[in-house]
């Protein structure tokens, strides 16, 4: 199929489909030059982009990704390692959460002292010294 198709198969840009393409993450297996260099692409292609996408999907990197494509396609991993790189990706994820709890938590903060000072500048006032208070700010 032509770059066009598939991009509409897949939901994606055909600067996407070029790009993974000029990473590596497709390869001889996935896309063939025809005589008029134009690309064709494999159904193989489809399967490997849907695996692109749920990887994107976790948060991997193009590193991550390129190193995930590698070891599948060379069946390097043992079962131990990929359960090791589950918990790892599970593990930076739920760091990452904490941090994105912290900020709500913070702008949930600055909005309620924001609305406080349009209708009670005191309570305002009094609500931004406990929060110095409790955040060690003094």
């Amino acid at each position: 199929m032509k770059i066009q198709e598939l991009a509409d198969k897949m939901g994606l840009t055909i600067h996407t489909i070029r790009f993974y393409e000029k990473e590596g993450l497709l390869d001889e297996r996935h896309v063939q030059r025809e005589s008029n260099n134009y690309r064709n692409y494999s159904e193989e292609a489809i399967e490997r982009l849907r695996m692109i996408k749920k990887f994107q999907s976790i948060g991997c990197s193009l590193a991550e990704l390129k190193d995930v494509l590698q070891e599948h396609d060379a069946h390097t991993s043992t079962n131990e390692q990929t359960i090791e790189w589950i918990r790892s990706k599970m593990k930076e994820i739920e760091d990452k959460k904490k941090e994105y709890d912290q900020m709500l938590d913070t702008l949930s903060k600055m909005l309620e002292y924001r609305t406080l000072l349009k209708v009670d500048p005191q309570k305002a006032e009094a609500f931004l010294k406990n929060w110095k208070a409790e955040a060690g700010w003094d």
